[in-house]
């Protein structure tokens, strides 16, 4: 089943929310990421940002099941 997120009176895909959320979180966390020399190690560095990206999105749309409660997802 899909399941929506209602904010503000309008229905939106959870899983658009927990990516929204998960790109924001991953774009600060480039930052710390292009300070470390892992960089230049790595033979293509957009697949670790690909990587903790998706972890994020996991992360958290597993946080979200867990933690908020039935009434506010629709």
């Amino acid at each position: 089943m899909i399941e929506e997120l209602h904010i503000f009176g309008i229905y939106m895909p959870s899983a658009l929310a927990w990516a929204v959320l998960a790109v924001t979180i991953t774009f600060l966390l480039r930052g710390l990421l292009l300070r470390l020399p892992l960089h230049r190690v790595l033979w293509h560095p957009a697949l670790l940002e690909f990587a903790l990206f998706l972890l994020i999105w996991w992360g958290l749309a597993c946080l979200a099941d867990s933690v908020l409660p039935r009434g506010l997802i629709s």
